[in-house]
């Protein structure tokens, strides 16, 4: 596939100029991948910056009760809400891959209300486009209506972590002009 800069808005830093660790886990999430994810890249930019970043994104996806899918989930519906063509075309891929569903992301990227989720689900994806649409109005309601739908109280605080950890990606992605690969484009769909 064609490369694509991984940011227009500021320079994005050669990989052998970096510090070994961040080398090190660009190869890693390459060998994953089969291509370097360009986040990877553009946070590259400030290092302290990437490893607070990756660090916290690795809390978020292991160190929690919710699937991998329901976390994916949770990411495409607020970058959804707002607006953000990498988080939409990266993470879309992997609820794809990871919902065996070719769908699903298109649906929570337009409208997760009108999206084939379970009501389980859409109360998930309720607080975490509350939370990033209209912060103020969360209260608890909302937290025991999840509880209602067998999420525990820290899961619930693992799903609003993971929402307000992507509404500052997204508005850091769009601060970048970040631009998703376009293998993103196809996972998932083929």
């Amino acid at each position: 596939m064609t490369d694509v800069d991984p940011m227009t808005r500021f320079p994005v830093p050669d990989v052998e100029d970096l510090p070994a660790d961040l080398q090190e886990r660009i190869e890693d999430e390459t060998d994953r991948a089969g291509f370097t994810p360009n986040v990877f890249l553009a946070y590259a930019y400030r290092p302290s910056h990437f490893r607070a970043f990756f660090g916290y994104y690795d809390a978020l996806v292991e160190d929690t009760t919710l699937s991998r899918l329901e976390v994916e989930m949770i990411i495409v519906a607020v970058s959804g809400v707002n607006d953000c063509y990498y988080c939409n075309t990266a993470h879309g891929a992997l609820v794809r891959l990871y919902g065996d569903d070719p769908l699903l992301a298109d649906q929570l990227i337009g409208n997760h209300r009108n999206a084939d989720v379970s009501d389980r689900h859409r109360a998930m994806l309720d607080l975490a486009v509350k939370l990033t649409e209209d912060q103020a109005r969360v209260e608890e309601a909302d937290l025991e209506a999840l509880e209602a739908h067998g999420f525990s109280r820290e899961e619930i605080w693992d799903i609003g972590a993971v929402t307000a950890f992507f509404n500052l990606s997204n508005r850091m992605a769009q601060l970048a002009d970040m631009r998703p690969n376009e293998e993103f484009h196809t996972l998932g769909r083929e």
